[in-house]
């Protein structure tokens, strides 16, 4: 299966799930542009809380497809989007990659794997 992007989501707010966008800005050391959780220092609420200066490792989120697939096969219905993701994969084994890992999504774009 070749890997591919089912959808890309962002939110400027925080809320739990994001609407699927037509294209997505990656900015580096940032995260997607206009997303609620992108910035040089931590914005999930829970971090914010503990320690509002810490690096955010956590700029793009990433999920794979294959997850809401098996939550289907047991009577789930959850879309792209609805888990809080950015991107959402299929074909790409997210939970083997080791922190470190670079990816590449299309032509121009390079994330790195850190949690």
């Amino acid at each position: 299966m070749k890997p591919t992007v089912v959808a890309v989501s962002s939110s400027p707010s925080h809320t739990f799930s994001k609407p699927n966008q037509p294209a997505l800005r990656l900015i580096a050391g940032i995260g997607v542009e206009g997303d609620a959780h992108a910035g040089v220092t931590v914005k999930h609420r829970y971090l914010v809380g503990k320690d509002a200066s810490k690096p955010n490792i956590r700029q793009v989120h990433l999920m794979h497809q294959e997850l809401f697939d098996e939550l289907s096969e047991k009577g789930f219905t959850v879309e792209p989007g609805q888990l809080g993701e950015n991107i959402t994969t299929l074909g790409v084994p997210l939970l083997d990659l080791p922190t470190g890992t670079i990816l590449r999504i299309g032509d121009e774009v390079v994330v790195q794997v850190t949690a």
